[in-house]
Formats: C-alpha cells, sequence, structure tokens
C-alpha cells in the first residue's frame, strides 16, 4: 500500500464515518470530501465538476421529473384500487396484485415516487384486510426496491453504475487492457431481477406477515401516538381568570406549553381564530399538552379538568376537522426547522399533536422539535387546511385516497413519453437520456408539468450528492486504490479451488457491496464498488460485465438497515417500526439474495476472458 493509497482509504472511510453518523446532510458530506480530494490534489478542478455534467446524473434528474408527471396524473392509484376491487374476496390475491403493481411500476418510474404514492394507499388496504399499516408498509418499500432493479432505469444505482463502467472499461480499453465496453441493456437486468422478484414476493406474502409485529393501530391514530394521557378537556369556571380575556392574551401555550385546539361552546364547536376568541364562562377547551401541565394550568386558571383520555379520535373528527398523519418529504424547506420557527400553526392553519421518528413517539415541548426529512406528523386541523397540506409538495397525507384520474386532458401523455422513451432505448434507437430529455421538454411545453413543479420535482440533494461523488470514483480508480483493493480480494479468492476463485470473488464483490450500502448511500457504494469490481476482474483475466451486475444488485439490495435505502426510512415513522424489525426481516432475504446471486449470475453472464 502506498501513501496515496493510504491517504485515500482514510477519505473514504471518513465519509462513511460522516454518512452514518448524519453529522451532516448527505449532499454536504459528499461536497466536503469533494472538497477535500480537490485540495489534496487527486484530481483537477475539471474533474471535480464532472460528475454535474455525468450523463447518468443528468437522465436522474429527468427521469424524477417524469416520474413527478406520472406521479400527478394519479393513473398509478386509479389502476391499483380498481385492480384491488377485482381481487376483494381474497386478501392473498389482493395483496400479490398490489405488490406486483408496484414491482412492474418501480421497473420504471423512480421508486421513491412509487413509494411516495403507495403509502397511503397501502394503509387504506391495511384497513381494509384488518391488518396493521406496519404489516404491510416494509413490504411496500422492500418490493419497490426488487422492482427497480428490473430495468436500467428503475434506479438511480443501475444509471451511475452503468456510466461508470463504460467510462473506466473504455479508459482501460484504450491502454489495450479491455476490448471497448458494450452498455449494460434497458431489460438485461430483468435476467436476475426477475429471480429477486419471485423470491421476494414468495417472502412477503409468506413469511413477513409473521416476522413483523403489528406496530402501528388502523382504528384510532389517537391510540397508535398513545395520545390517551396527552389529550383532554377543561371547562372554564366563573372564577376562571380566563375569563373575558384570549387564550394569546393569558399567554396559555407559552406559560403551560399546551395547545387549545377546539373551543365548545352552548354545543357549538369554535374551531378557528382561537387565539383571539374571548373566553366564556363554561366554555370547554379541548387541549393537547402534558399531564403536569394540565394540573398547572388547572390551579393557576382555575379550570376544572375533564376525564384523562375524553378525547378520542371520534370526538376529535367532526364535520370541519379531521386527524391524520402526514410524513414529512426530503424535498421541504421545513427540513432543518422547529414548528416554531416555522410557524407551522399561522402557515398551515393546524395543529401538529405529536411526531413519530425512528420507532419513538415524541409528544412534549413539540414545538421545539426540529424536524427532520421523513418525520411522521399527526396533525389536527380543517379539512380544507389538510387538502392544502397534500397539495403544498412538503407533505405525504396519509389518509383516504379517491380512485380518480386527475382531470388535466393531456394526463396519459406522461404515461406514453415514459413507455415510448423505454421502449426507444431499449431499442437502441435513441439513448436513455435523449428520450428523457425530449420526453421532459414535451410535457414542459404542453404544460402537462410547469417549470416550477419540474424544478421541485427534482430531488437536489440526491442529484448533488451522486455528481459530488463521482469523483471520488475517479480518486479510486486513479491513485490506485481499486487495484490495491482489487489484489486483496483477489488474494482472497486465490485461497479456493482454481475452479470456483471467479465465484467466490463475485461473492465477495457482492458481499462487501451489501455491507457498504447498508451503512450509507447506495449511490456512494456505487461509485465506490465499480472500479473496484472491475480492477478485481481484470486482474483475474475475466471480463468484469458480471462483476458489475453484482455490484448494481447488492448496492440496491438494502433490506436490512432503514439507512442504506431511501424508501426503507419513508415507511419508518407510519409503519411504527423498530431499527430490530427490518433486521429481523431483512437479514433472512439479503441473505438468500447472496446465495442466489453467487450461484445464479455467472450463470446468466458467463465468465470470459479479456479479449485484449
Amino acid at each position: 500500500m502506498t501513501f496515496e493509497i493510504a491517504i485515500v482509504l482514510g477519505v473514504i472511510i471518513l465519509m462513511f464515518i460522516l454518512f452514518v453518523s448524519e453529522l451532516f446532510p448527505l449532499d454536504v458530506t459528499a461536497l466536503s470530501i469533494l472538497a477535500v480530494v480537490l485540495v489534496l490534489g487527486f484530481i483537477t478542478p475539471e474533474e471535480a465538476i464532472s460528475g454535474f455534467a455525468n450523463p447518468a446524473v443528468i437522465t436522474i434528474a429527468l427521469l424524477f421529473v417524469l416520474s413527478h408527471s406520472l406521479q400527478k396524473s394519479g393513473i398509478l392509484e386509479y389502476m391499483v384500487i380498481r385492480l384491488n376491487k377485482l381481487t376483494e374476496r381474497s386478501r392473498f390475491l389482493g395483496l400479490f396484485v398490489f405488490l406486483i403493481t408496484v414491482a412492474m411500476a418501480s421497473a420504471f418510474v423512480n421508486n421513491t415516487a412509487i413509494v411516495a404514492i403507495f403509502i397511503p394507499l397501502t394503509i387504506r388496504f391495511a384497513q381494509k384486510y384488518n391488518l396493521s399499516p406496519s404489516k404491510l408498509l416494509i413490504p411496500l418499500s422492500y418490493i419497490a426496491i426488487i422492482g427497480g432493479t428490473l430495468t436500467l432505469v428503475g434506479t438511480s444505482t443501475n444509471l451511475l453504475v452503468n456510466s461508470i463502467y463504460v467510462n473506466t472499461a473504455s479508459s482501460s480499453s484504450m491502454e489495450g487492457v479491455l476490448s471497448p465496453p458494450t452498455p449494460l441493456g434497458m431489460f438485461e437486468f430483468a435476467k436476475f431481477g426477475l429471480v429477486m422478484l419471485v423470491i421476494g414476493m414468495a417472502y412477503l406474502l409468506i413469511a413477513v406477515p409473521f416476522l413483523i409485529p403489528s406496530r402501528t393501530i388502523t382504528s384510532s391514530l389517537t391510540k397508535s401516538y398513545h395520545m390517551g394521557g396527552y389529550l383532554t378537556e377543561l371547562k372554564v369556571s366563573e372564577e376562571s381568570p380566563l375569563v373575558g380575556r384570549t387564550c394569546k392574551k393569558r399567554a396559555v401555550n407559552k406559560n403551560y406549553d399546551i395547545t387549545v385546539l377546539d373551543i365548545l361552546r352552548n354545543g357549538n364547536l369554535i374551531s378557528k381564530n382561537i387565539r383571539d376568541t374571548i373566553i366564556h364562562p363554561g366554555d370547554i377547551l379541548f387541549v393537547r399538552g402534558s399531564l403536569e401541565n394540565f394540573l398547572r394550568m388547572k390551579e393557576v386558571e382555575k379550570v376544572t379538568m375533564l376525564t384523562d383520555e375524553k378525547l378520542t379520535q371520534d370526538e376529535l373528527i367532526h364535520d370541519d376537522n379531521t386527524l391524520v398523519e402526514c410524513l414529512l418529504t426530503n424535498q421541504t424547506d421545513l427540513v432543518g426547522k422547529s414548528l416554531m420557527e416555522i410557524n407551522f400553526r399561522r402557515r398551515f392553519g393546524s395543529f401538529i399533536l405529536a411526531i413519530r421518528r425512528e420507532g419513538e413517539i415524541l409528544r412534549k415541548k413539540i414545538a421545539h422539535v426540529v424536524l427532520q426529512a421523513f418525520d411522521t406528523l399527526l396533525v389536527y386541523g380543517p379539512i380544507e387546511k389538510i387538502k392544502e397540506l397534500s397539495d403544498s409538495g412538503d407533505f405525504i397525507v396519509l389518509g383516504e385516497i379517491e380512485a380518480t384520474l386527475q382531470k388535466h386532458k393531456y394526463w396519459w401523455v406522461s404515461v406514453a413519453v415514459i413507455i415510448g422513451a423505454v421502449i426507444l432505448a431499449a431499442l437502441g434507437i435513441v439513448p436513455i437520456l435523449k428520450g428523457a430529455l425530449v420526453g421532459a421538454i414535451f410535457l414542459l411545453v404542453i404544460r402537462v408539468v410547469t417549470a416550477n413543479e419540474a424544478y421541485q420535482s427534482i430531488n437536489w440533494q440526491v442529484i448533488v450528492l451522486i455528481a459530488a461523488l463521482i469523483p471520488l470514483g475517479i480518486v479510486v480508480q486513479k491513485s490506485g486504490t481499486a487495484f490495491w483493493i482489487g489484489t486483496v480480494l483477489n488474494d482472497i479468492a486465490n485461497t479456493f479451488n482454481p475452479v470456483i476463485r471467479p465465484t467466490v470473488m463475485l461473492s465477495l464483490v457482492y458481499l462487501v457491496t451489501i455491507i457498504l450500502t447498508e451503512m450509507t448511500s447506495n449511490a456512494a457504494t456505487a461509485i465506490i464498488m465499480t472500479p473496484i469490481a472491475i480492477s478485481a476482474s481484470q486482474q483475474m483475466g475475466l471480463d468484469p460485465r458480471p462483476f458489475v451486475f453484482a455490484v448494481c444488485f447488492a448496492a440496491s439490495a438494502s433490506f436490512i438497515t432503514p439507512i442504506g435505502y431511501q424508501t426503507n426510512l419513508m415507511v419508518y415513522g407510519p409503519g411504527g417500526y423498530k431499527f430490530s424489525d427490518y433486521m429481523r426481516v431483512g437479514l433472512p432475504l439479503a441473505v438468500v439474495l447472496w446465495i442466489m446471486a453467487t450461484w445464479l449470475i455467472p450463470i446468466l453472464w458467463p465468465f470470459t476472458s479479456i479479449n485484449v
């Protein structure tokens, strides 16, 4: 090992530590690592910005736009609900149709967008089949991940690996090491992807229901969030200092950390402008807070506390107001701010009663809680305000979904554009970048998607993350780090019988990729592992293609932790999961797929000698 390789390995280890610790956002970490390798002189300024011009990065950005146009049309929800009605008599068949539809959609549309679309539907189906949503949300994430492995465009990982493979192997071919590479085919992934799909479907339908406990309750959100001791009614007495004054003037929220949700007066419910409503004797305040604060307010404000668990979901919901769960998206400007900073109540006209985050329910002093991407919020407010939350793009409302298509007369164009781009790319007539670019522009011209929607639909964190890390892949290759790690893997493989050495090497590549992708971003893992896989195969005198496919499938096969893949994190809150749930469910699936990949990939993509 040279000093230069040691430094590169140190930078990579630092990157993984920062990713796992979440000290900074992923894109900030990636940009910081880019700055480090640039300052150290491992890359030129031109190479440092090369990731932002990489065809894979631009294609991924365009696919976000195409996915949004499809999401906007409502066609997927409409199709699934209609198909599900045909299978109402059989829960098993209904779930099979649902999961296979998600998998097929994920093969052509960004699977993060697919999960965003289907989380509300999954909760609705759980209610229909009398299941806890936790029984279905991990399967939703897993089947979307597996579906993405079926095609080149199903996941950004495949596009990224293909780009690195073509560039790296092309450089090697110019040096006389490899023959010019053939890009990975649009449907070439399906050869092993379909095997993953069959195994995954069987596992999710048969085994997973017994492995996942019922973490959430479909019948009552107040029970699911254990809000019994945090919601109650306070009756205002004649001698209360509140009489003739407003909650704002008495600083109820500031002094007691209590939120007044509604006021019941003479049988009429007051739900609007509560802060400035003058309190009358006999008013009943529907409040949210903690027991100790209720008792403090009782003593000071001379109010009578009715039963602790008086306020149930049925009593909260009426003609004007409703109670829903909302998932905070990772593309909102609310991430990194507290409810007090964004003045949530005034901005959205609703109240947040509780926050579910990584298996923990936050109910105390939530006004000061800094929001994180994919937090699940228990929101109470007017029905029209909840609809505004859904339309804002900041939240995914996990409520009822209507099986209706959007009224835009060109809704069908989104479907035609995506199918057309995929077919033309599969036939080799038009590169996927050109097809996606022309399709996105066409959608903008006929106003199926507005320019503002197009910008907002792109997950810029993902784009910046990938673009900033692509130069790190160049560093791994140029510094000799890929060759050194490939040599280490070869030394391990050489301890086995020569007949099985290539298979052992492929198995090692797959295993290392799985371990890394569970700890950090799948994109980062793909960028690091692809040049290593190519170098390892070169040293064995073999075509890198089967090893590259091993990286593709392993980088996407993130089932063991919620942090390895974005869709796993998306269902964490709504499912009420614990970290151990992913270990319990995902580890057996990951091991089975690792064994199948070790056996089948060499059959589907045989080991062949390099043509010099």
